[in-house]
């Protein structure tokens, strides 16, 4: 099978899981809707058919669960983008958007917001608290590594690593500090879910997502010439630094958002772009786009389940991510270990 083919096959199973993902999506929970019916409510939305004769199912629909599906959609692009952006910046596979902070600084955000009792902007808070602690801690993560106008990967990461325990502390003392329900907040917003999405909040994303998938389709062809290395990049009309921090800035910006609605939802900005790269090869022209689908469908294929597999209770998603993503990771270190022939 060439190439080209396998491109093909693989775009074109991703936009079918997402699309059917997504109707059954919308049409399962307490109320259950047929899937022809969603179908119909949506070609109805686009001027294309009748609206359903049941008004509770097409309210459902439309306030309630297209808005979760579709800011499940981003979510899940936005992290697989971010992972796609961050494995081409670090040159390794076991780089995520985690690394450089940005998770752990919503968190911390978040946190903050929710033991504060904060108002200032109503129900997006916390959320703006979030958006801002994850972007603040990024660049902060990035300054820090800086030295003689350049930054080093390893000292990116070793910064991330060090920003990352300083977050974790912060954390701790909110949930110390935090009445019982503060802490259940916290630790619920730690764990991932679309629970609360609306349709502002899908409005808000939106442009934030778009941007930042645009800047690492832009960024695609010189992520290529960087995979043959710093010194072969800058030869070839690469300005290293400017590409790294243009990444960075936005996966900043794009992850920070995502989580800041979401919360903290792990691993599938590390097994996304690694398991497309397996079947497609690292170019990224097509390695960014085909993770932003995937991710999309990942996500929506667990926030599915989290809804569904225990009645009158929604799953935080962060833990089947977890569950799923756990022993990928394991199996990703021996993988790298057995062609590196050590750790070293």
């Amino acid at each position: 099978m060439t190439r080209t083919v396998k491109v093909t096959a693989l775009f074109t199973v991703l936009a079918a899981g997402t699309v059917l993902v997504c109707l059954v999506s919308a049409g399962m929970g307490q109320y259950d809707i047929d899937l022809g019916d969603v179908a119909g409510s949506v070609l109805h939305r686009l001027g294309l058919g009748s609206p359903l004769a049941d008004p509770f199912a097409e309210s459902t629909l439309w306030q309630v669960r297209f808005p979760r599906v579709v800011l499940g959609l981003l979510v899940g692009g936005v992290l697989g983008v971010a992972g796609a952006l961050m494995q081409g910046v670090f040159g390794n596979p076991l780089a995520e958007p985690a690394v450089v902070g940005v998770s752990s600084g919503a968190a911390v955000g978040a946190s903050l917001s929710i033991v504060s009792g904060a108002t200032f902007l109503g129900s997006f808070s916390t959320p703006a608290l979030g958006f801002a602690g994850g972007l603040v801690t990024t660049m902060g993560v990035y300054a820090l590594a800086r030295s003689r106008g350049r930054s080093e990967v390893v000292t990116l990461i070793l910064t991330g690593v060090a920003v990352n325990a300083v977050a974790s502390a912060v954390i701790a003392f909110t949930l110390f500090a935090g009445d019982q329900a503060a802490r259940e907040q916290i630790v619920f917003w730690q764990l991932g879910s679309l629970a609360s999405a609306r349709w502002p909040y899908v409005v808000t994303l939106l442009p934030l997502a778009v941007a930042g998938v645009v800047v690492a389709l832009v960024l695609s062809r010189r992520l290529d010439l960087l995979a043959l290395g710093e010194r072969q990049a800058r030869h070839l009309g690469v300005n290293v630094e400017a590409l790294r921090l243009t990444a960075i800035v936005a996966v900043a910006l794009m992850v920070s958002a995502a989580v800041s609605y979401s919360g903290i939802i792990g691993f599938v900005g590390l097994i996304v772009p690694h398991g497309i790269r397996m079947l497609v090869g690292p170019g990224h022209r097509v390695l960014i786009p085909a993770s932003l689908l995937a991710g999309a469908l990942l996500l929506s294929a667990a926030d599915l389940a989290a809804r569904t597999l225990f009645d009158y209770a929604d799953l935080p998603i962060g833990i089947l991510t977890a569950i799923v993503g756990g022993p990928f990771f394991f199996w990703l270190l021996l993988r790298t270990r057995r062609r590196s022939g050590g750790w070293a």
